[in-house]
Formats: C-alpha cells, structure tokens, sequence
C-alpha cells in the first residue's frame, strides 16, 4: 500500500511545473563523480524503440564528491519536468517512470540535463543535455545471437564456452541462454522469413563443412538426421570445404555457402580484434532440401575469384555476393588446405598486403545463376565492401565498408545504397570502432549491430531506420552483453519472445572429441589433445583419426614411444588403407632407422593420401620423408626421384635441396648437386637442423679446386657446429677446414 501510495503521488507531482517527482525506484548508492558535468550516454539525438526496456544514462564529472547530481527531463508537451536524484554518475530510471518518459516523448525530444546537486539552473556551464526521444515503431522481435569468450583462438581450442542467447530489447536483464556447452565450434546461423527454420555451421564429424537445418521450436534438438556437410558438393575432387558464411533462403528451402574455400585464419595479439579471418578462395554453392541436392551458382561460380558472404533479397530472386580476385599466397600455393596459419599468411601479418572485396549481384534464377554485375556504391571504390543486407520491403541495403578484408575490422563502418545500387551514404549509427553484423528488424524500422566502440567484447547496438534510409544515433542494448563474452553475429527472428526456449544437440560422440582435440592438436597443446583423443577411443575404440593423433603425440611429443606404436597399429587394424596411419607408422620406422619398412609405408601414403587432407600433411613433407628413407635403404636412384619432387612441390624447401644434392652427388651428378647445395644454405644459411650443409658444399668446392670458396664454407661449419654444442662435429669439420687451407683435400673419413 505504501509503495502505491508513493507512485501515485509521483504522477500527480509530475505535473506540477518545477517540483520533484517521487521516483518509484529506491535511490541508487553513494559514488564518485567526475569535471563539469558531460553526458556520455546516451547520445544526443538518440531515438528509443517503445518497446525497450529502460537505459542506464552516464555521465563524467571531474569535481569531487559532492552532494550527488540532479537529474532533470523537460518535455514538449506543455507539462512539468520530471527530477530525480543520483549518488553516482549514472542513473536508470525505474520501468514505471521509464514508461512515463516514454509516453512524453514520443515523435518529440525530451532534454536530459545532469548538473550537480545544490547548483542552480541559471548556472548554465553546470549542467550538460541531450536530447531524445521515443519512435512509435516497435522492434517487435527478439534478437538470436552468439556470445564468444576472448580472445577468440581460446573459443577455438575450447568451443563448450560459447553460449547463444535469445530475447526481446524489453528485457530488463540479459536474454537466457538457449544453447551452450556445444562440444563442437559452431557459427553463423539464420533464419527463414517466417522464423521457422533455423540453420547454422556446427563442425560436426571432423568436418568443417557440416551444417545443420532444423525447424524452430520452444524446446529445439539439434540431431544428426537434421546435418549436411558442404563436403558432399564435388566430393570426388578431394577438396575439403569449410562452408563459410552460409545463408538460408527466406522461404527456408535453400541454403547458400561458400565452398571450395581457402581462407586467413590468424589470431592476433589484440584482444578486441583477436582474430584475422577472411577468404581468398571459393566459390558459391546451394543445397535444395527437398531433392537432397548440390549444386554451383552459374555467375558466382568463376575459380578465378573468392566469391563468399552471399545474402538473398527478400522475395528469394537475387544474391548479393563479396567478390574479389582469387589468391594463392606465395607461402601455401598448390596446397589444398582450408585454413591457412599465420606463418603462411606473412603477406597479410606482416606485409600488409591489401585485400578487398566488391559488392556483386546475381539472379538466382532458380538455381541457374545468371551474369554477376558490380553494385554501384559498394564496388571498385578502393575499400572492402562486404555483408550486405536487404531491407525487409527490398528498398535498401546495408553493407560494411573497411580499408582492408573481412571481418573484425577496427575500421569497419556501415552504409546504405539503394537496392538497384547508387551513391553510398555513411550512417549516423555509427560508432567510433568497428561497426558490423547488422540484421534488420521484421518491419524495417530498426537494424541491431555489433559494435566495439565502448570494450573490447563486442557489444550490440540498436538504431531506427527510416523509409529513406536515414539512422539515428545508436541506442546500447546493455542488458545483452557482459563482462565475459563477445556479442555477435545478433539476428532478429520473426517469433515470439518464448519461441525459443532450449536448444539441445544429440550429436555428442567420438567425432565431437575429434575435433577438439584438434583445435589444441594445432595450436600446440599436447595434454589437452591427447585428453579429447583418448575420450573419444574411449567411445569409439575404432576412431582411426584419434589413434593416429594419439600416436603421433605419444611418439614423438611425450617420448612414449610404446603407446605410439600402439596407437598407430590399432589405426592400421582398423584401416589398413589409410594413407596418414601409413604415413605415421613410416615415420616412426623411419625414427628407428627401419629404412627398408619405413619406405615401403612412406611410398604408399604418398600414392594413397587424399589431396588437402590437413595441415599436419602436405606433399614436399612426404616426399621428403620417403627420400630419407631410401636413402638410408640404400636405394639412391629412387631417393633422388622422390627429394626431387619433394622440391618440385616446394621449391623453398631447404631439407629436401639438402638430401637430393646428397643423392646426386652419390650416383656421381656432380654439377647439379652443387647447385642444389648453394640453393639449400641461400634458403637455410645458419644450417639449422642440417649442420652438415656448409660442410657439405666445401666439399664440392674442394674438389673443383676453389679452395677459398671452401674455406669459407668450413669455416661456417665449424661455427655452426660449436654453436650447437657439438664439439665431436666440429673436430670433424675443423680436420676437414685444416687440409682446405693447405690447398688438398682431406683424406677419406675427414680424420685431419
């Protein structure tokens, strides 16, 4: 009764011109404030959907603690203002006069003014305004949206931390998380028109490509029958496909991705921008539900170019589309991999070599595709244009624009042409630091984005948007990020709030293990590796993959050389043709100076192994390994034919220059054995890991009578030698370095 009673004496002061309202609210706690007053939020000429919850306004106040500071609202509509006080400098209004706020301002500002507790009003330079006020457009929908821990490569190597969120802006605490504790990485997600249909990347199986379709409901599960895997498009070619950036049609009966793909994937010091991922590879592809089948999108199909980030006009007819040149990087060309690593990636770490995309479109023409056509506005204009969006009546899109790539740009800024294409216009809504990942609201008056301008955690952003394409200054949607994850990829979704309430997977099994093992397998984390490795034999005693990996680990990692070797056995006795456990099993016969074995395996995971398998495998590798092996069995012809085309797949390959001038200088090919000798110390001149290369080539001078080039070469071999602690080598060298600079060469075995 008491608190009745104080709400309604608030309303009826409310209207007395000059006198104070009674907040419903209890006062807020004693803090600091901060230097003349200056509102930081929200943002003068900010625009308030009718349907969000109350903000939180924030102010800096450099004075020292004082009296508090008053708060004050005038409104245009004849009537009194309404005061409150705040002990710190921040104030949220209670949702009962949030309500009253908002019921004042509709269509017309209401000005905020903050000055200090006890200083007049005629003291002008006391206070700070803004103004605002409330659209009578609703959002109208809740918002799905993915929450990453950081830096991102730690939601890499441990994706159970990922969460999904789902709720309306009316909530006054942050939406309830309707999917965790995935074992697997999962990714972009959308859905149909109708809001029935969701689809979303989750990398089940071992499988980056795998995707999942399944219908929308209070209590969802994500089951393996509802899963594809883009790997099933042109499988034959033995290109895997990470199936990047996918898009479920509005009418929910089509899926397109990008396939065939190569991209950056990079993590980066940075915390806020922890990761550099975009493609430089791949074409578009669609799968249809009902027939079950793949196909390439004719316009958006050329090898040529990377063509990713589809996006379908509302009425299903066309495909917006980033394009740009396809690039082979100059660290990874002829290989087959998905991701490529920071080591190869130099060109962009620490080149900077630019990269950009233009803005394409295409007709889907029911999957026959049609001629692509630059978008006037968001191609050719010397940026990157990417993540396009239609608004919902087909008027407009939306795209994001950035100096350089794709992705977690610090610089990235949204704009807005025509649909037909025209002159781009900056927005209003933007922020200061990285604007994307926007959606638009079912009834186009409102586009939600992710946005860094306040924290490194991305947080989500709401502005009204307008028949002409006009934003306001973006509104915070505070309660839906925190302290502890990213906010991304935000989706509105056609539902109700409660459409959504769980969201549970089934596909929990050996092959989720697989995969977190290894995410830590490739960023060097042994003990976590093996862990997920041996859970996954542990369901699945016949998961060739988590043998293999836990043999290679056990092996060569840990120095449990027994465990290994089981491992990998019980690999090959579960698939006896399979060309990485052959692989292995070779190079730990290879270890164990077993040569003859170890190249009869090494030579038939060469013919065997899939192109593109994964980055632990790549040809110049293998070929090289089973060079070393028919070398040591004796077999110097056949190991030059396999180091030589260990060198034709990588020309920059300073072991197998090494080992193939060996084999050439055996079988008595003298010239070209020096020249494979000069090209391994110009790529590898320190001779790490190959101490014997300088001595190598001193010999070769030494017997075509250039003692002084021998000399030098000695000389390093010596120092190399003495460097790496090896003094039983140097000696060796230093005899040999000895009889150089009498002008002879060192008596056979190097005892001199």
């Amino acid at each position: 009764m008491r608190r009745a009673i104080l709400v309604a004496v608030g309303s009826l002061l409310a209207t007395a011109a000059g006198v104070w309202v009674v907040s419903c609210a209890p006062r807020g706690s004693r803090g600091t404030g901060s230097g003349p007053p200056a509102v930081t939020y929200p943002p003068d000429g900010a625009v308030f959907p009718p349907d969000i919850a109350a903000p939180t306004v924030r102010w800096k106040d450099n004075a020292p603690p004082g009296e508090g500071w008053q708060v004050a609202l005038a409104f245009p509509d004849g009537g009194g203002p309404m005061r409150f006080h705040a002990d710190a400098p921040r104030w949220r209004p209670a949702e009962c006069d949030w309500e009253r706020i908002k019921q004042r301002s509709v269509d017309a500002d209401v000005r905020l003014t903050v000055r200090r507790a006890g200083v007049a009003a005629s003291q002008g330079s006391a206070g700070a305004t803004v103004a605002f006020r409330t659209s009578r457009d609703e959002v109208g929908a809740p918002i799905f949206y993915r929450e990453v821990n950081l830096p991102f490569i730690d939601a890499v190597k441990d994706p159970s931390r990922i969460r999904w969120r789902f709720g309306a802006v009316s909530l006054t605490r942050r939406p309830p998380v309707v999917l965790e504790k995935l074992p697997v990485c999962g990714n972009c997600h959308s859905f149909s028109r109708d809001g029935r249909t969701l689809a979303m990347d989750v990398d089940y199986a071992n499988s980056k490509g795998s995707y999942i379709i399944t219908r929308v409901a209070r209590r969802m599960v994500l089951a393996t029958s509802d899963l594809i895997t883009w790997n099933d498009f042109r499988r034959s070619d033995g290109e895997q496909t990470f199936g990047l950036l996918s898009q479920l049609s509005p009418d929910g009966r089509t899926v397109l991705s990008t396939v065939k793909d190569k991209s950056v994937f990079v993590p980066q010091p940075d915390l806020a921008f922890s990761q550099l991922f975009f493609p430089v590879k791949g074409i578009l592809a669609y799968y249809r539900r009902d027939t079950r089948a793949f196909r390439s999108l004719p316009g958006a199909d050329d090898p040529a170019y990377v063509q990713s980030n589809p996006t379908w006009s509302p009425d299903g007819r066309h495909i917006l589309f980033a394009r740009a040149p396809a690039y082979d990087l100059r660290h990874t060309r002829g290989r087959g991999k998905v991701l490529l690593t920071r080591a190869e990636c130099k060109e962009f770490t620490e080149d900077g070599k630019a990269f950009q995309f233009d803005l394409y479109r295409v007709p889907f023409n029911d999957g026959g595709g049609g001629t692509p056509e630059p978008l006037t506005g968001a191609s050719h204009n010397g940026r990157s244009n990417y993540f396009p969006k239609f608004s919902p009546d087909g008027k407009w899109i939306v795209f994001c624009k950035a100096r350089n790539y794709m992705l977690l740009q610090p610089d990235a800024e949204l704009f807005v042409i025509p649909a037909g294409g025209g002159e781009a216009r900056r927005l209003a809504c933007n922020t200061r630091r990285m604007n994307s990942w926007h959606s638009f609201s079912p009834n186009g008056r409102w586009l939600v984005f992710s946005s860094k301008a306040n924290t490194a955690y991305t947080q989500l952003f709401l502005t009204h948007f307008d028949e002409d394409g006009r934003t306001t200054p973006p509104v915070l949607l505070e309660h839906f990020t925190g302290p502890d994850g990213a906010a991304n990829i935000p989706e509105f979704v056609p539902a109700a709030p409660g459409a959504i309430e769980r969201i549970a997977e089934t596909f929990l099994n050996d092959y989720s293990f697989v995969r977190a093992g290894n995410q830590f397998f490739f960023q060097g984390d042994a003990d976590n590796a093996i862990r997920n490795y041996e859970r996954a034999v542990g369901m699945n005693p016949a998961n060739v993959e988590a043998h293999r990996r836990l043999g290679f680990l056990l092996y060569h990692v840990k120095a449990r050389r027994d465990d290994g070797l089981a491992h990998i056995v019980a690999a090959l006795r579960t698939e006896p043709r399979d060309g990485p456990s052959n692989y292995e099993l070779g190079m730990i016969l290879l270890h164990r100076k077993q040569f003859d074995q170890a190249a009869e395996r090494l030579a038939f995971a060469v013919r065997a192994m899939p192109r593109g398998l994964d980055q632990q495998y790549n040809p110049a590798d293998m070929r090289y390994n089973l060079g070393r092996a028919l070398l040591g069995a004796k077999k110097t012809e056949q190991a030059a034919n396999a180091l030589a085309a260990a060198v034709q797949a990588s020309a920059r390959h300073a072991p197998a220059r090494y080992y193939l001038a060996m084999a050439l200088a055996t079988l008595g090919r003298a010239e070209p054995a020096a020249g494979h000798y000069a090209a391994a110390v110009q790529l590898n001149p320190k001779g790490d890991r190959l101490p014997g290369l300088h001595d190598r080539l001193a010999m070769h001078y030494a017997r075509t009578g250039a003692f002084d080039r021998a000399v030098a070469h000695a000389e390093r071999a010596v120092a190399i030698a003495r460097a790496a602690g090896d003094e039983t080598l140097a000696r060796q060298f230093a005899g040999r370095l000895s009889a150089y600079r009498q002008g002879r060469l060192p008596a056979p075995g190097g005892a001199n």
